[in-house]
């Protein structure tokens, strides 16, 4: 369809991440990594509340190309920001020390500095597919090709079994928290790391454990469009740090750690004492039993069922957990009016994108119904995707 728009090859973005590197640095890399975006097929804000999600991850990658200093110098450019050179020392990669991309892109430094892994300084040149600020974790997925890289050059790699992948994982869950300063969870990293190709992600959130789910949707004669609203978006500017601490405060008051705990939600929702308070919290409880259902529809081929679900999530996170915008509601609205089994917003929210879950004959109409409606409401035209689960990160060249 005209309206969707491939991810780069793996051999285009090695190129990209190269070329710059060479106009930036002169001579060549040590060698270049590349991990993935993500959307999450259900179960959001669930992550930082110990519960299950089901992400996958995207073709969509960001390319790092990392060359190793003898030297505590670093130099960091972006394709990302019009070519935006960063130049300093590992000491500035910190908290409260850099902010923007250069924290996502440096602050792995530091966390692997934390666990004690002895990062030298580094020249690295940052390229990317993933949409910037859609909602699909471009943060993370720069994040991890950097630590991957800083963590084979200086001889830890972190790359060699899913038990590494979740370390590295960690520690850029770290690096976004403290160095840049954004409260998510560790869904993003998990991810961009540990998500396997033709598989959904299940992940508990509570202990890190996961199960690689089946997932040929071509198989079942079904797409996965990802709209990117391009509405703004962003997870440092309060809004979803307060929906966190409310749920921590709410799990405070029924006196148990996390949310997942929750058994009776009747009785749950009856001893909290204002009603913003027990939206939220209904939102969580009913978000993470629909990631368990959703994965058994699937693993049946129920589509319809799972679809419903899709919805149903979207619902939640639009009235109970109020993280939707007109632009995501639109989108939604249409896309299950063209005839999509299921359709949500993925991601944090307050923009970013929302996904439809489509039968192969009918993703064109989908697809112009979803630009149809931002058309006459005067929204933003939205870019659609393909989401084709896909592998994590990885060493490219």
């Amino acid at each position: 369809m005209d309206a969707e728009r491939q991810a780069w090859t793996t051999a285009k973005g090695e190129r990209s991440a190269r070329s710059l590197f060479g106009k930036a640095f002169g001579g060549h890399p040590d060698g270049v990594w590349a991990s993935p975006g993500r959307v999450n097929l259900v179960g959001e804000h669930t992550d930082y509340n110990g519960g299950l999600c089901l992400p996958i991850a995207l073709p969509h990658r960001t390319y790092a190309a990392v060359r190793r200093r003898d030297d505590e110098r670093v130099r960091m450019i972006s394709g990302l920001d019009d070519g935006d050179l960063w130049v300093g020392s590992l000491g500035d990669l910190a908290p409260n020390g850099v902010e923007g991309w250069v924290a996502y892109c440096g602050g792995p430094a530091w966390a692997l500095r934390e666990a004690g892994v002895a990062v030298s300084g580094f020249d690295v040149a940052v390229t990317s597919c993933v949409p910037l600020g859609a909602g699909l974790s471009s943060s993370a997925a720069i994040e991890c090709a950097v630590g991957l890289a800083l963590a084979e050059l200086a001889g830890v790699p972190l790359d060699r079994s899913d038990a590494d992948r979740a370390t590295l994982a960690g520690l850029c869950v770290r690096a976004e928290n403290e160095v840049a300063g954004a409260p998510t969870g560790g869904m993003d990293q998990a991810a961009s790391l540990r998500a396997t190709a033709g598989h959904a992600l299940l992940l508990d959130c509570l202990d890190g454990s996961v199960r690689q789910v089946p997932l040929d949707l071509a198989d079942a004669g079904l797409r996965l469009l990802v709209i990117d609203t391009r509405s703004s978006h962003a997870l440092g500017d309060g809004q979803y740090g307060n929906r966190r601490a409310s749920c921590e405060a709410a799990a405070a008051r029924l006196g148990v750690g996390t949310l997942p705990e929750i058994t009776d939600l009747t009785s749950a929702l009856a001893a909290l004492d204002d009603d913003e308070t027990r939206r939220r919290v209904r939102h969580v409880v009913t978000e993470i039993a629909r990631v368990a259902a959703f994965v058994d529809r699937a693993e049946a081929g129920d589509w319809a069922a799972a679809g419903v679900l899709m919805n149903e999530s979207h619902d939640s996170l639009r009235d109970d957990y109020e993280v939707s915008c007109v632009e995501l509601d639109v989108a939604v609205d249409a896309a299950r009016a063209a005839g999509a089994l299921g359709a949500r917003m993925t991601g944090g929210g307050f923009g970013g994108s929302a996904i439809a879950l489509v039968r192969d004959g009918d993703a064109d109409a989908v697809a112009e119904a979803v630009l149809d409606a931002a058309r006459e409401r005067g929204l933003t035209q939205p870019e659609i995707h393909r989401a084709v689960p896909s592998a994590g990160g990885e060493r490219v060249g």
